[in-house]
């Protein structure tokens, strides 16, 4: 049996139906993909479409439960509305998440199977690699949907996007150190890097480069000793990472790391890091942390050089050198925040909503105009 439908208004995620979710959080769409044969069993999130068809990455994880995967993709589809808006890129959000064991479940029919579901949405939602999803995978979904990027370059594709959001995440993080520091140079600097997957390996490169002092931590033993092998770094617990005496703490893996029980814990002032959805709790976390003096760079304005990178392959040929050139502005970018929550006494986090928030309304006025 293979199902494709609305979200079921009576199913319940504490004292909100999965509908009530989507709705509080401004979502056009939320899709419950299933097919038996292959086991596949995904949520496509679109957010919002105002500005373009919704972009967003592909996460394959293995969810506790099935109601922590409808969180994980509303709040990624969303964040990545904001990242295309505050990017100045003419993408709506979304996101897809595949729940499984990818060890298991991972092969070219399930690819594929999923890519139907992805081309039955008409071109409303594009897809991209995300955790657990590589450029190979990309290839069997496009065998079923035009639907879908980051394909290998000799494809005319952009390729992996991981060097692209780690390069943009080091200019962001350079932003925030001339905020906190006076100065956006991150020499001698003690850089915690919480994840070292594809992204976090890449920033570590930028960093040790610029001669920083990293402390890095992640679940995969054999990354973590080649990354510090490659790099200096000196390994960490997963959670002693939180204690490291660091000038910048940068999450680069799953989401909620900053939170009431963390933000205690460090002796960072600056956060920039590439995970997603970083503040357990946007609102509470944001005020704590200007509680805390720590500076915190939004996640979905440093990370999103992997949309920008994306969004010069849709737009024609793949050219790298502009889509560096592009992610290098995410520098400016995170200044102007910076300055209009200083201007509005309001989180970074804030700041950085109301400007995405605004190119929308905006863009949206336009569009409606005759």
């Amino acid at each position: 049996m293979n199902v494709m439908e609305e979200v079921d208004v009576t199913e319940k995620k504490g004292t909100l139906s999965v509908f009530e979710q989507a709705s509080k959080m401004g979502h056009e769409q939320l899709v419950y993909c299933h097919d038996e044969a292959t086991g596949l069993k995904a949520l496509i999130g679109i957010h919002n479409t105002v500005l373009g068809p919704a972009l967003g990455g592909t996460r394959f994880w293995n969810y506790a439960t099935e109601e922590e995967a409808v969180t994980d993709v509303l709040r990624l589809s969303r964040g990545m509305t904001y990242k295309a808006a505050v990017s100045g890129l003419n993408l709506g959000g979304g996101k897809a998440v595949i729940i499984g064991d990818v060890s298991k479940l991972k092969n070219e029919a399930f690819l594929r199977r999923f890519g139907k579901f992805v081309d039955s949405l008409g071109g409303k939602y594009i897809t991209a690699e995300d955790m657990n999803m590589k450029t190979s995978d990309m290839e069997y979904i496009g065998m079923e949907t035009n639907h879908v990027t980051g394909l290998p370059v000799e494809m005319g594709g952009s390729g992996d996007p991981s060097p692209v959001t780690a390069y943009g995440v080091y200019v962001g993080m350079k932003a925030a150190a001339k905020k906190a520091y006076g100065s956006d140079s991150l020499e001698g600097k003690k850089i915690s890097v919480q994840g070292v997957g594809q992204v976090g390996m890449y920033l570590t490169q930028h960093l040790a480069k610029e001669g920083a002092q990293l402390f890095i931590t992640d679940i995969n033993q054999e990354r973590l000793e080649k990354v510090s092998k490659d790099s200096g770094a000196t390994i960490v617990g997963m959670d002693e990472i939180y204690d490291v005496d660091v000038d910048i703490y940068a999450p680069c893996a799953m989401g909620a790391t900053v939170n009431d029980e963390t933000i205690g814990r460090l002796k960072a002032s600056v956060i920039a890091g590439a995970a997603n959805n970083q503040l357990a709790d946007e609102v509470r976390h944001g005020r704590m942390l200007i509680d805390a003096g720590i500076v915190y760079a939004p996640d979905f304005v440093i990370n999103a050089g992997g949309i920008i990178n994306i969004s010069s392959e849709l737009a024609g040929a793949y050219n790298k050198e502009q889509a560096y050139s592009w992610t290098e502005k995410i520098y400016d970018t995170t200044q102007n925040i910076f300055k209009l929550a200083d201007e509005k006494s309001i989180p970074t986090q804030d700041a950085a909503m109301k400007l995405a928030e605004k190119r929308i309304e905006d863009i949206g006025r336009v569009k409606l105009s005759m």
